[in-house]
């Protein structure tokens, strides 16, 4: 199992997830909102967006812009599921656990809090 480090490193590899960094807009919002809200959408968005074992348009659920959390979902391969298989083999066609979708959560903020030192 990767570390949160090990897995941020990883997704730098990739030309596409790496593309993906916040603007001044996204810091402004976070700064406004505050870490608590941000992490509160991101379980909402993982729950709708990702948890189900087939969710709704599946690999077109997740915008590329309007909110940070979509940003850090794209950057970190948790997108879709098809991009969770492929990044962190996690199963298609069974409903994320709660464990998988604190994971997922968890490596999102570590991605928007690297973002904000930037």
């Amino acid at each position: 199992m990767q570390t949160l480090a090990e897995a941020l490193k990883k997704l730098q590899g990739s030309k596409f997830r790496s593309s993906f960094h916040l603007n001044e807009k996204d810091r402004n919002y976070i700064r406004e909102k505050g870490m608590d809200v941000i992490e509160s959408h991101a379980r909402d968005f993982v729950r709708d967006k990702l948890s189900p074992a087939y969710p709704l348009n599946d690999g077109k659920q997740t915008p590329m812009k309007g909110h940070p959390v979509f940003k850090a979902m794209h950057a970190t391969g948790c997108c879709c599921r098809g991009c969770l298989n492929k990044w962190y083999r996690v199963p298609k066609g069974c409903e994320l656990s709660e464990l998988q979708q604190e994971k997922i959560v968890r490596l999102l903020l570590a991605w928007i809090r690297e973002e904000m030192k930037q």
